[in-house]
């Protein structure tokens, strides 16, 4: 790198996606600085920066989702480049367009590539003219719904409602019946329209019985384009990702080559800069689809660099910074296989609703091939106002079943008191026979939900409330005892008032 660059950072929450950044930066003798909302002011991430700048308010519209506010914090800091970590504004162009304005260098793609690919018409048209295959899709509705019929009619249903405009899950409706559809239409684009600002919806076929896969693509400024192999991320719940994994088991080496040279050659075609993932659809006659492309880091990054020995962020900044790809092609090379979980604050017991609190105890796992990516610590409070991931916990092997094994294990040892967490559900899944045998598809959680989902006895209901008298006092319910303590539990929050989402 030519210079030394000051990067102001920013993740899918504060203290997940910010304290993981810095941590690299750092050991790339960058320095950084942080900025902060007020709940998250005693953060890990704020105490690690050379600097930090409070961004004054609580809800993400008034801090990490405010353009002037960053930029203000960058200007006042001296700062020279900006990472947008991987949630938040990290795929909103006008933010891209605003730091190369304030002349910021953006660590990322461009506005346009965003602008592009952040549109899952256009970006499917881009997918067809760099002859990548697409599931087929109707044009943005409006709002026709006769229109829509006359699609379902040509290709039969089911067909998925989906949002032209974000991702997240938002927007996005299966419909299963042809009557529904007026109905799941005005809805889809409602919710579109509130979490976007962009209402507009199409239809796409359904792939049933589809594996998720998703490659990893680098492309630098001296026309250098790769992929950095691929990770599965089929276990999904409301269509967002919990579990990812790689290599991906349903991929013979052929059809790797082929989906990996695809992705490669939509990057091309788009004339994309920096890190970005292309994602697919694959059927179970090994057909595969573009589904879309992600222009940021993924959340599941760190399994990739577990299996390749690659520092991707250290890729994003070398790229930015100018420089070329050091490595081609025929270097890239899976060593082993990786499992991440991602650890949430949410109530399996109970609609997977979020749980706030304060971590009364925070103590997580260690040991050979484990890696732990989080931004919280014992005694600090997990509040409302963001998503709800507390962690991203990576277990590593030079063979599946051994990576596997180490994940099952660290999930049995890890101890988390003060809000209910997702640990129970994600042991009950890793352990189900179809995850064991890698032969999983995107409606694993969905069909076998009752199997997954774990269930208290009476006895352990007794030993739950026991526990939860001697570490919380009166404060707590009994009947809320072993799902954490929550303090969120009236239907006036704003958990139950909006409903739980994720970031992808």
């Amino acid at each position: 790198m030519p210079v030394p660059m000051d990067a102001l950072e920013r993740g899918l929450r504060a203290e997940t996606g910010q304290k993981e950044l810095l941590q690299w930066m750092k050991a790339m003798g960058i320095a950084t600085v942080a900025v902060y909302s007020d709940p998250d002011t005693q953060a890990p991430h704020v105490r690690m920066a050379d600097e930090a700048y409070p961004l004054g308010g609580d809800t993400a519209g008034d801090t990490y989702l405010d353009i002037d506010k960053l930029l203000h914090a960058a200007r006042i800091s001296g700062a020279d480049a900006v990472h947008p970590g991987y949630g938040f504004l990290s795929e909103n162009p006008d933010f891209a367009q605003a730091c190369g304005d304030a002349g910021l260098v953006f660590i990322g793609p461009s506005p346009e590539n965003m602008a592009l690919l952040g549109d899952k018409v256009r970006a499917k048209d881009a997918a067809r003219n760099a002859a990548v295959p697409t599931v087929p899709s109707s044009p943005v509705l409006g709002g026709n719904v006769a229109a829509a019929g006359e699609f379902i009619e040509s290709i039969g249903l089911p067909v998925m409602v989906k949002a032209a405009a974000g991702g997240g899950g938002r927007g996005l409706r299966l419909v299963n019946d042809a009557e529904q559809l007026p109905g799941i239409l005005e809805i889809a684009a409602r919710e579109a329209r509130s979490a976007f600002g962009d209402g507009r919806v199409f239809l796409e076929k359904y792939v049933e019985r589809s594996r998720h896969i998703e490659f990893q693509v680098a492309a630098d400024g001296h026309g250098n384009v790769i992929h950095l192999l691929e990770r599965e991320c089929s276990i999904q719940r409301r269509h967002q990702k919990i579990i990812e994994e790689t290599p991906a088991q349903a991929l013979s080496p052929e059809l790797r080559k082929r989906m990996g040279e695809a992705a490669v050659r939509l990057t091309r075609q788009t004339g994309y800069l920096n890190l970005g993932t292309v994602e697919f659809l694959l059927d179970d006659a090994d057909q595969f689809y573009f589904l879309e492309m992600n222009a940021r880091l993924q959340v599941e990054h760190p399994i990739t660099e577990a299996v390749t020995g690659l520092d991707l962020v250290r890729m994003q900044v070398e790229i930015a910074a100018g420089q070329p790809l050091t490595i081609r092609q025929d270097d890239v090379k899976a060593n082993g296989h990786a499992f991440e979980c991602r650890i949430y604050a949410e109530d399996p017991f109970d609609e997977f609703i979020p749980s706030t609190g304060t971590l009364k105890q925070w103590d997580p796992p260690s040991g050979p091939g484990l890696r732990l990516d989080s931004g919280f610590v014992q005694g600090q409070t997990v509040s409302p106002y963001y998503d709800p991931m507390l962690a991203k916990l990576i277990a590593w092997g030079p063979e599946r079943s051994v990576s596997l094994s180490r994940m099952e294990q660290a999930l049995r040892r890890f101890t988390v008191l003060g809000v209910t967490t997702n640990i129970p559900f994600l042991r009950g899944v890793l352990a189900h026979p179809l995850v064991k045998e890698g032969s999983y598809d995107t409606g694993l959680l969905e069909e076998h939900f009752d199997e997954l989902t774990p269930r208290l006895t009476e006895d352990a209901e007794l030993v739950a409330q026991a526990i939860a008298a001697w570490a919380f006092g009166d404060k707590v319910p009994s009947s809320t005892a072993l799902r954490g303590g929550s303090t969120l539990r009236d239907t006036a929050g704003p958990w139950r008032q909006a409903g739980p989402w994720r970031m992808s």
